[in-house]
C-alpha cells in the first residue's frame, strides 16, 4: 500500500516510531497534504505533550499544513509564539522558527520584535533558524537583526543572512548596500558570492569589475556568478562569456550548460 493510501493515524504512528530521516519527512509531507481538523488536532496534541520529539513532529506538520492556502495559519502562528514564551530546548526552538519562516508574511510588528530577541542565542542552530524566520521581511527590526547576523561567527549564518539581504528583499538603501560591499571580502566564499549576487540584482555599477574577475576564475560555485551576470544585464559580458566558453572547453572549470544559458539570456535581452 502506497503512503498516500495510509490512514492519518498510521502516518502518525510511523512518525512516532520512525528512525529514518527520509521516511520521516515523507510522512510529514503526506500529512501536510491532508488539511483537516483531525490532523491539526492530533498535531496539536503532540505539541502539548512536553516531549521534545513529539513537539517537533507536531510543529513540522503544522509548519506547511495545507500548503497554499494554509489550514488555520493564524492559529498555527499563535501556537508557535506561545511555545517560544516557555521553550528552552534549542531543537524545539529551531523547529518553531523554521515553521514561522513558512508563515512569516502574516506576522505582526510585536511578533517580529519578539523574534529579534533571539539574535544572541548561544546555540548557532537557533540563530540560523532565526535568519530564516526573518527572511523576506521588510520591517526595520527584521532587517537590522539580519544585518547583525551577517556578522555572526558561524559562516553558515552569515551566508544565509547575506542571502536574505541580497536576494530575499529588493530594498535598496545605503545601509544594505554597504553591508553587501563589506561582505564581498568575507573569508567564506559562499558569503562573498551571495554579497556579489545582491549587488548585481541592485545593478550596482561598481560590482562589474568583480563580476569580470570572478568570471575569469569561475569554479564549482559558478552558477551564482553566472546568475549575477544575468541579473546585472550588461551586454559587455557577451564577449567575455564567449571567451570563457572557449577556455572552459579546455579547463572544464564549470558546467558548460550554465555558460551557454547565461550567454543566450544576455543575447536575447540585448535584442529586445
Amino acid at each position: 500500500m502506497k503512503r498516500k493510501d495510509w490512514t492519518d493515524e498510521k502516518l502518525f504512528e510511523r512518525l512516532l516510531t520512525n528512525r529514518s530521516k527520509k521516511t520521516y519527512w515523507e510522512n510529514i509531507s503526506e500529512l501536510r497534504k491532508r488539511p483537516n481538523k483531525y490532523v491539526f488536532d492530533r498535531a496539536f496534541e503532540l505539541i502539548e505533550t512536553n516531549k521534545e520529539k513529539e513537539i517537533i513532529i507536531g510543529i513540522n506538520i503544522l509548519a506547511q499544513f495545507g500548503y497554499n492556502p494554509r489550514y488555520k495559519q493564524i492559529e498555527t502562528v499563535k501556537i508557535c509564539f506561545g511555545l517560544l514564551e516557555k521553550e528552552q530546548s534549542p531543537n524545539v526552538i529551531e523547529a518553531i522558527l523554521l515553521a514561522i519562516s513558512h508563515n512569516n508574511k502574516i506576522l505582526k510588528k510585536e511578533q517580529i520584535l519578539s523574534l529579534t530577541e533571539l539574535k544572541t542565542h548561544r546555540f548557532s542552530k537557533v540563530r540560523f533558524a532565526l535568519v530564516h524566520a526573518l527572511s523576506g521581511l521588510k520591517q526595520k527590526s527584521a532587517i537590522e537583526t539580519i544585518i547583525e547576523l551577517s556578522n555572526d561567527k558561524d559562516h553558515d549564518i552569515r551566508d544565509w543572512a547575506v542571502f536574505a539581504l541580497g536576494s530575499q528583499i529588493d530594498t535598496k538603501n545605503e545601509i544594505i548596500t554597504n553591508v553587501l560591499w563589506e561582505k564581498t571580502s568575507d573569508s567564506s566564499d559562499m558569503v562573498r558570492l551571495e554579497a556579489i549576487a545582491g549587488l548585481a540584482k541592485r545593478k550596482d555599477k561598481r560590482v562589474k569589475e568583480i563580476l569580470i574577475r570572478e568570471l575569469q576564475n569561475i569554479d564549482e560555485h559558478g552558477s551564482i556568478i553566472l546568475e549575477s551576470i544575468n541579473d546585472f544585464n550588461d551586454f559587455d559580458f557577451v564577449d567575455l562569456l564567449e571567451k570563457q566558453l572557449e577556455i572552459n572547453k579546455i579547463t572544464q572549470q564549470v558546467n558548460e550548460d550554465w555558460l551557454i544559458m547565461t550567454l543566450r539570456k544576455l543575447k536575447k535581452t540585448a535584442q529586445q
